[in-house]
């Protein structure tokens, strides 16, 4: 019986048991003998130095082993560095107990390290320091006046400063006919996946360490701590089989490997570092940002102007940057542009990508300025977007490699029955309830890394695929699955991918929709490779009945080897093997994107969001009741999986839109929601049904799978549909985000 392809079947994940049983072990969880615990002190002031610090109570208490702070730190190879990781921006690297100098509240400042846990977190209330505190300046609203162009660094070439200007703005915005302007706020948002950041390090003499670690990118933390304590790289093994989510969190070290590599290299111990809840709010975060825009269009409804001037929030210490204004003109077509972008350092730890990062922020304020122009045109806002549609990039007139975004535009709509709004604002009422219908586009890059993959094809018939990267819950180990038994001809059973693991061959970190794009394509490069090596050996063997056969007429199906127009011609896995002296055969390769030929191309992954709203007339309080993403991503691999990652971006975006903000005190410099209590994310009631739908896109130029990622593209849409929605239903234009139940309370939109 032939292998059904594999590429677009909705396979459930295959590790699924594994996590829903309790079986799979986080980095935390491991049973690891003679194991020291350690706890992590922060620091209780913003800014300022440590004056003195009294450990004599610590040290008193039976079952502490040691206390490290900066004035013990042992000397590291890192201090000279200026980058320790990959995805480290411009300026200096954040070094945990590198001196007494306290650069934002929550920094890292002590590890108590005990036989047990409970010892340790005890401990650390009996620490003493005493503090010189300094003026501080943590929000972004009040240090605008402070905000400088972005420093050129190793991450420059994914986050670009914004396209030069374009015709003449100002002139342009001046005399146009229809014109709008509007200023939109993003509070500060912690990732908080469900998995704490924790390491576990086991301690192997001579230099070598195991680690099991929280992370998006195994490879990448096994160069930083490499680097950092002047070790070699061989000698350092991380290994991130199971992530318990991470959504950018994990893409840099955190500070926990930092200080449990330290504590285990310097008492030759195991060690573990967990941080609590309370501490995922002490290191990167989605930034403050403060987005200005003014919009242009002519009487015929085609936008002639696009102003967008962004402030972001960063570090005293490191310059993190998002690409946040050029979406609109990679979108719409204009001729007067005028992009800026810049930065204000402020005394809070470096931010840190955050689910589509500057994407999403960006993102809404522009469609959201599209739907305010919309209404003063008297059009509708669908109409609006397709009268602005451009087959081409605007900004670059370079062809997409495929754009797909109509077909989102007109399913989206008839599956959300857009055609029966009525445009009039508070007009749809339900009971004691406002209605409101919102819509909006979404866009995303198409990234792909470089990757290397290894395949074996074992004594036993089966295929080995090896590979660094992570799974950080996205089905990305049951896709590659899929992928290989594909290419390779097999059923899904007889293929172990091996991944999680920094001795693996290369991978970038998970991050950026990318990894099915760069390991996926990486798979089937080496797969091909192998397969080339088999058709070799098997036409080159004495007697054998394929030695005429043309290349291209033997394929791989069936666990083996048959020829086309002779299926009947066929010899198994299990036979090749015999014939090779019972040999594996084995392929490695390196794949990346072919830049001369993309160089040509814009490339981005499309979406349109459809949202309905409801609002209490006199409480203001906001229910989404319905919405649906129509999605342009390439060739989907797995709709399955890939429909849980859009859902899961969904409901993010209404988080983001209605929910989520870390609040900061102004005269403490704290956040003061540091706990999931008080942070509000949704829940169930929260979310409504929800309808993913998936445009078909085939791109032939983009990569060999003809894939695009679809971690990020179903929530760049989704805030600016909510809060178009608001205004449909209520009258009033919200444009900070989240949207407050106070700024509604008793608005009836007349």
């Amino acid at each position: 019986m032939e292998n059904k392809p594999l590429i677009g079947q909705p396979l459930s994940r295959l590790e699924g048991y594994e996590k829903v049983t309790g079986n799979a072990q986080y980095a935390a969880e491991y049973n690891i003998p003679d194991l020291l615990y350690g706890y992590v002190v922060n620091s209780t002031i913003t800014k300022g130095k440590i004056l003195s610090v009294d450990v004599s109570d610590v040290l008193a208490l039976q079952g502490v082993v040691k206390i490290f702070t900066h004035e013990n730190r042992p000397s590291l190879a890192w201090f000279d560095l200026q980058y320790a990781d990959m995805d480290a921006p411009p300026g200096t690297v954040f070094k945990p107990l590198s001196d007494n100098i306290i650069r934002y509240n929550g920094q890292p400042i002590a590890l108590i390290v005990a036989e047990d846990l409970e010892t340790a977190r005890y401990a650390s209330t009996l620490i003493k320091f005493v503090y010189e505190e300094e003026t501080f300046n943590t929000i972004l609203s009040q240090n605008l006046d402070k905000a400088r162009e972005p420093k050129i660094g190793m991450s420059t070439p994914l986050k670009p400063p914004p396209p030069k200007p374009t015709g003449n703005f100002e002139q342009a915005y001046a005399s146009a006919e229809f014109k709008t302007e509007a200023k939109y706020r993003h509070g500060t948002e912690h990732h908080n996946p469900l998995e704490l950041f924790a390491t576990t390090t086991i301690y192997e003499g001579d230099g070598k360490l195991t680690i099991y670690d929280k992370t998006q990118g195994t490879i990448n933390n096994q160069l930083y701590v490499a680097n950092v304590f002047g070790l070699k790289y061989k000698n350092v093994r991380v290994l991130a089989p199971y992530v318990g989510g991470a959504f950018g969190s994990g893409l840099r070290p955190q500070y926990q490997l930092f200080l449990c590599v330290l504590a285990s290299l310097e008492l030759k111990r195991n060690v573990r570092v967990t941080l609590e809840r309370k501490q995922m709010f002490s290191f990167g975060h989605r930034p403050q940002v403060i987005q200005s825009l003014r919009f242009g269009a002519d009487n015929s409804g085609k936008v002639t102007a696009m102003n967008h001037n962004a402030v972001g929030e960063t570090s005293a210490y490191e310059d993190y940057n998002e690409i946040l204004v050029p979406w609109s003109h990679k979108l719409y077509p204009a001729a007067n542009t005028l992009f800026e972008y810049k930065l204000a350092p402020l005394d809070l730890a470096t931010p840190i990508d955050m689910r589509a990062p500057g994407g999403v922020s960006g993102m809404h304020a522009i469609e959201c300025i599209m739907d305010e122009l919309a209404y003063k045109l008297n059009m509708d806002p669908l109409d609006f977007r397709l009268n602005n549609y451009s087959e081409i990039d605007p900004s670059t007139q370079k062809p997409f490699t495929s754009k797909e975004l109509k077909q989102c535009y007109k399913k989206g709509a008839e599956k959300f029955g857009w055609h029966m709004r009525n445009p009039k604002p508070a007009s749809t009422k339900k009971g004691n309830r406002l209605v409101g219908w919102g819509m909006a586009t979404g866009i995303w890059d198409a990234y792909q890394f470089p990757a290397r993959a290894e395949v074996i094809l074992t004594k036993e018939g089966r295929l080995e695929v090896h590979n660094a990267t992570t799974d950080i819950g996205t089905g990305t180990m049951t896709v590659m699955t899929q992928i290989a038994a594909d290419e390779f001809g097999i059923s899904v059973d007889e293929v172990s991918f091996f991944y999680g693991d920094s001795k693996k061959p290369f991978s970038m970190f998970q991050g950026g929709s990318a990894i099915t794009a760069s390991t996926g394509t990486a798979i089937v490069a080496v797969i091909r490779e192998l397969k080339k090596k088999i058709i070799k050996k098997i036409k080159d063997s004495p007697n054998s009945p394929f030695k005429e056969i043309p290349e291209d007429q033997i394929v791989f199906r069936n666990s083996g080897l048959s020829v086309k127009k002779q299926p009947d011609l066929f010899i198994t896995f299990q036979e090749l093997i015999k014939a090779n002296k019972g040999k594996e055969f084995k392929a490695a390769k390196l794949a990346g994107p072919d830049l001369l030929k993309l160089r040509k191309f814009s490339k981005a992954t499309h979406s349109a969001s459809f949202v309905e709203v409801e609002v209490d007339k006199d409480l203001g309080t906001i229910t989404v009741t319905r919405a649906v993403t129509a999605v342009a991503a390439g060739k989907i691999i797995n709709p399955k999986t890939a429909r849980s990652q859009i859902l899961g971006s969904m409901i993010w975006g209404i988080s983001k839109a209605l929910h989520e903000e870390t609040l900061i005190d102004p005269n403490l410099g704290k956040y003061m929601n540091a706990n999931l209590g008080e942070y509000h994310i949704p829940v169930h009631a929260d979310i409504p049904e929800m309808e993913v739908i998936f445009a078909e896109e085939n791109d032939g130029l983009i990569n060999e799978l003809g894939v695009k990622g679809v971690g990020e593209i179903g929530m760049t849409a989704i805030p600016a549909a909510i809060a178009n929605a608001v205004f449909h239903a209520t009258g009033k234009r919200i444009n900070d985000l989240p949207i407050h139940f106070d700024k509604l309370m008793g608005h009836h939109g007349y």
